[in-house]
């Protein structure tokens, strides 16, 4: 198969184009060409993504355009641009495309499903970029990409090459910019792969609903007899660490859809944190780092190549992306059927919520419109510890309309598959941020076992007087003194105080969606109990 292919359609005129060339080619490309690649003793490629270690959420912008402007959240999440200012950005990334003497290609599908699938195509000049998107996107056949045609979506990364700041609406020499109208992101000033990543993710958060499919920030696995469990959370909160469970098939680990058919991943691979990452806590996830396996930002050794993972010099975010297929339990195609249970990961930096909570289906939509967690170090560039964060179906940064739109979807498909809904705490137990313990992947795990065998929803309950939810009182392998996080901290009466900050904070965020909420749900929030 030819590998160049012409890109004169975008004004590229770079003759030198390698598409969807093998990891092998890719490997060569960024030894040749990367300074900051390097082999690893495990086969694993290790790059730098440069200045910008996190994703850059100020600086993501949305063409406001009158065929799409109706349907978009506006505000903090999706910044407005003008379509002006987009092709002066555009213009800039491709002037600085033309200047490479050599320019890489990788065409994918965004959705195992093929009735909802998107074509996408990734213009990139790091070779560590192509091998991430390579590893992200499902990856076409030959047959397929002979045929692959023109895509839905493309993303041009100049990510090398900055922003005007002069240019109007810049607030720095990082933007990254979407345009639903065009198909079409441009990247300035951010060599951070997961931009192209997150960038599909918010189309498919676009496009879904249009059809009735809910699109979701969560990962997915399926036991042997075919029952589904979808786990919802932020990066950080253990959305990859718990659906790779070697007892299950891992579907997906970061972003799916659920539609009329079941549940479907939107990707081909797993970006998961590697931070601390050790085959006795992570075996399925450490053993996927292997030949083909990007390593992002980790320190080595530079004489037995031997990865660090618990060096954070550089950043708290290392990250690793390898093909979905290197769990050796993943389900492939990555389809399911509908949920059996849903999870609400939270890491909660107060100490305050429990391990596990069962929610009604009214509290089900207060805490997914709210999506409370903590903003975990390195995730996002200048947050160095965790700050107690709310962000809507568990995802904000990603999603497109308002929040009421895939809680609506989410409320409709839930009554009607008879889901279980819970809330687990990976967070802190025994005291906030800085006394607190981290709460035991060992313990979650047993949690989580008893989800799915169903010995936590027959278990004896307690109503918590603040937040209303039913926390269990036992649960098989987990010591019953930490289901109650009260017991856990040596002063009771100050949990019953940050508990209370905690309620507030919630019911201070959810004003903001008080309108668009029925009195069932706004009443299913904590109970905020008057300060002495």
């Amino acid at each position: 198969m030819d590998l160049n292919i012409s890109l004169k359609q975008y004004g590229i005129d770079v003759t030198n184009v390698l598409r969807n060339v093998a990891p092998a080619k890719l490997y060569e490309e960024a030894i040749q060409n990367d300074p900051t690649a390097a082999i690893m003793n495990s086969g694993a490629l290790r790059v730098g993504s440069g200045e910008k270690k996190g994703r850059s959420p100020a600086d993501k912008r949305v063409v406001r355009n009158p065929e799409s402007e109706a349907d978009v959240w506006w505000g903090r999440i999706n910044i407005e641009l003008d379509e002006e200012t987009f092709q002066v950005n555009r213009e800039r990334a491709i002037d600085y495309l033309n200047t490479r003497t050599c320019l890489y290609v990788v065409d994918g599908y965004a959705g195992w499903d093929p009735t909802h699938q998107l074509r996408v195509r990734i213009i990139c000049t790091r070779p560590y970029h192509a091998l991430f998107m390579h590893n992200m996107l499902i990856r076409p056949t030959d047959e397929e990409l002979a045929s692959f045609g023109e895509p839905d979506f493309v993303v041009i990364n100049a990510g090398e090459f900055p922003a005007n700041r002069r240019t109007s609406h810049m607030t720095s020499k990082t933007s990254v910019d979407v345009d639903f109208e065009q198909g079409e992101m441009v990247i300035l000033g951010t060599e951070y792969a997961g931009e192209m990543k997150k960038g599909v993710f918010t189309v498919m958060n676009y496009l879904m609903p249009k059809r009735g499919v809910l699109s979701m920030h969560c990962s997915a696995n399926e036991g042997d007899d075919g029952n589904v469990t979808l786990f919802f959370g932020l990066s950080g909160t253990g959305k990859t660490t718990l659906s790779a469970d070697e007892r299950r098939h891992l579907i997906g680990d970061d972003e799916h859809c659920w539609s009329d058919d079941g549940v479907f991943n939107i990707e081909g691979g797993c970006y998961a944190k590697a931070i601390d990452l050790s085959a006795e806590k992570e075996p399925e996830i450490f053993a996927a780092i292997k030949y083909g396996t990007v390593l992002e930002n980790v320190v080595y050794d530079p004489r037995t190549r031997q990865v660090d993972y618990t060096d954070v010099s550089l950043t708290q975010n290392t990250r690793a992306s390898y093909p979905i297929e290197y769990i050796p339990n993943a389900k492939i195609p990555c389809v399911g059927g509908h949920p059996n249970n849903i999870i609400f990961l939270t890491y909660d930096a107060f100490g305050v919520l429990p391990p596990v909570a069962k929610l009604t289906p009214e509290q089900t939509m207060y805490h997914f419109i709210s999506g409370y967690t903590s903003k975990v170090a390195g995730t996002e560039v200048g947050v160095t510890e965790p700050e107690p964060a709310f962000s809507a179906c568990f995802g904000a940064p990603f999603m497109v309309w308002h929040p009421s739109k895939y809680a609506e979807l989410l409320a409709e498909k839930t009554r009607e598959h008879g889901v279980g809904m819970w809330l687990i705490n990976t967070g802190l137990t025994g005291g906030p941020y800085g006394t607190g313990e981290r709460m035991s992947l060992k313990y979650t795990r047993a949690i989580i076992d008893a989800i799915h065998d169903g010995s936590l929803a027959n278990a004896p309950t307690d109503i918590d007087s603040v937040f209303g939810f039913e926390v269990p009182l036992e649960c098989p392998n987990v010591p019953s003194e930490i289901l109650q996080p009260r017991n856990t901290w040596a002063d009771p009466d100050a949990y019953d105080v940050q508990r209370n900050k905690l309620a507030r904070r919630f019911a201070e965020n959810f004003k903001k969606f008080e309108d668009g909420a029925s009195e069932a749900i706004k009443q299913a929030g904590p109970a905020v109990q008057q300060e002495a």
